[in-house]
């Protein structure tokens, strides 16, 4: 199997969205768990992402993991690798976006790579190197209270400068909208200056069309799914990809079983998803701090849900309000409340999975990594999208049998998402 684009994502839910953006855009694409095991038989695809679990790990290990990520890839053929980032850049000052991307860079014989986490369908866009989100700089937005990365800084140049060992450029709107060529000097004076990275502005597709086509003439890219879409785009203008666009159909086969929702993240989207949740379905909402103290809100989960599940679909969720999350940083710790947590949701996700269920919805980045590490899926199929970056995924080579899932991002999704997305899995 020779691809013609490789992707090394820093987590699970980004990869379905990036693997989503490229099926929609003509890509066939796969996105594995991890590097797959060789016995593993991959189908027939353009692109594969590669899903990590790197964003919030030391630098050191996510660079180790990248690593043997850009390697795999290379040797399957992969001309261009796209470090695949959270659209909100989501990231402390000892990385992991820096690291990974002057990582990636040296394993590919150097060179400048084009950063950007731009992506305009969800509401993430870049000028003069300040990240906006929704319309409101990034240090205004919601993401300044996140429980793992609180972002304070909208200039992405400084932000990533702080993660660096070499200096950052950028690369702005006007040099964009003049085309490839402005990009590409450009790029060669940034480089003559010492940069190994350059944050690239764009507010509107055709934008990210342009850094597509210039990113894909070099090895490495690091940015969000918009940056795939460009990537995307560029690949389907070369002539290189026969499919026409990517079939969906397979994906999306019906599969038997129960139905349930497990959700960790702890963003005001996800939180209202619950609420509206409440009206049509069953929801139990864990103590996060009795999840502290040990196995007894995990077995009262489970049970709780042993109770419902042949009925109807079931919702746990271990999600709770910033101030909540604060208290509890402050008392055991943000990393060993994360993970406790984290540790919960994916236990109790599996007991429903042994239970039967088989149509399943996880809500938020670290949650959804837990989880289907436990579940040991190895790879998914892409299937249709349920909200933007969020597509169905039917498993590839479990050993549970086939399943379908959602993995959301905390902040992904309209109100109604939790119900839509069991609908679509029916």
């Amino acid at each position: 199997m020779a691809i013609l684009l490789g992707s090394i994502a820093d987590d699970y839910t980004g990869a379905s969205d990036l693997a989503n953006t490229l099926t929609k855009n003509g890509l066939r694409t796969v996105q594995t768990v991890g590097i797959p095991d060789p016995s593993l038989a991959l189908p027939d695809v353009d692109a594969v992402v590669v899903s990590l679990k790197i964003r919030s790990v030391p630098a050191s290990d996510a660079v180790t993991a990248a690593a043997s990520a850009e390697r795999w890839l290379r040797q399957r053929g992969a001309g261009h690798v796209l470090y695949k980032i959270c659209s909100t850049f989501d990231s402390t000052d000892a990385g992991n976006i820096g690291p990974v991307t002057e990582a990636l860079s040296d394993a590919a014989g150097g060179g400048i790579v084009l950063v950007t986490p731009a992506f305009p369908e969800t509401g993430r866009t870049v000028y003069l190197g300040h990240l906006f989100v929704g319309g409101q700089p990034l240090n205004e937005s919601p993401l300044k209270d996140h429980p793992l990365n609180p972002m304070h800084d909208a200039n992405l140049v400084r932000v990533l400068t702080r993660q660096s060992r070499y200096a950052v450029g950028l690369i702005d709107l006007t040099t964009i909208t003049a085309g490839p060529g402005a990009i590409k000097a450009r790029l060669d004076s940034l480089r003559t200056a010492g940069c190994t990275a350059v944050i690239a502005d764009a507010i509107f597709e055709r934008d990210l069309e342009t850094l597509g086509e210039v990113a894909l003439e070099t090895p490495v890219s690091t940015g969000a799914s918009g940056l795939g879409l460009g990537l995307a785009r560029a690949l389907v203008r070369s002539g290189r990809i026969s499919s026409g666009s990517a079939p969906t159909a397979d994906a999306i086969r019906p599969v038997g079983g129960l139905s349930a929702i497990v959700a960790g993240s702890c963003s005001k989207a996800t939180l209202h998803q619950l609420e509206v949740a409440e009206r049509s379905m069953p929801v139990l909402r864990l103590d996060p701090e009795r999840l502290l103290a040990g196995p007894d809100e995990i077995a009262a989960a489970i049970s709780w849900a042993g109770d419902r599940i042949s009925v109807g679909p079931v919702v746990i969720a271990a999600s709770a309000a910033p101030e909540t999350v604060s208290r509890l940083q402050s008392l055991y710790g943000r990393e060993a409340s994360g993970h406790a947590i984290e540790t919960a949701t994916s236990i109790i996700t599996t007991e429903l999975v042994e239970r039967g269920v088989r149509r399943l919805v996880v809500a938020g980045g670290e949650t959804s990594g837990a989880a289907v590490d436990r579940l040991a899926i190895p790879a998914f199929l892409i299937g249709p999208e349920i909200a933007p970056g969020v597509p169905v995924l039917r498993t590839v080579g479990n050993a549970q049998g086939d399943m379908l899932l959602a993995l959301k991002s905390g902040n992904f999704g309209g109100e109604d998402f939790f119900t839509a997305a069991l609908a679509m899995m029916h």
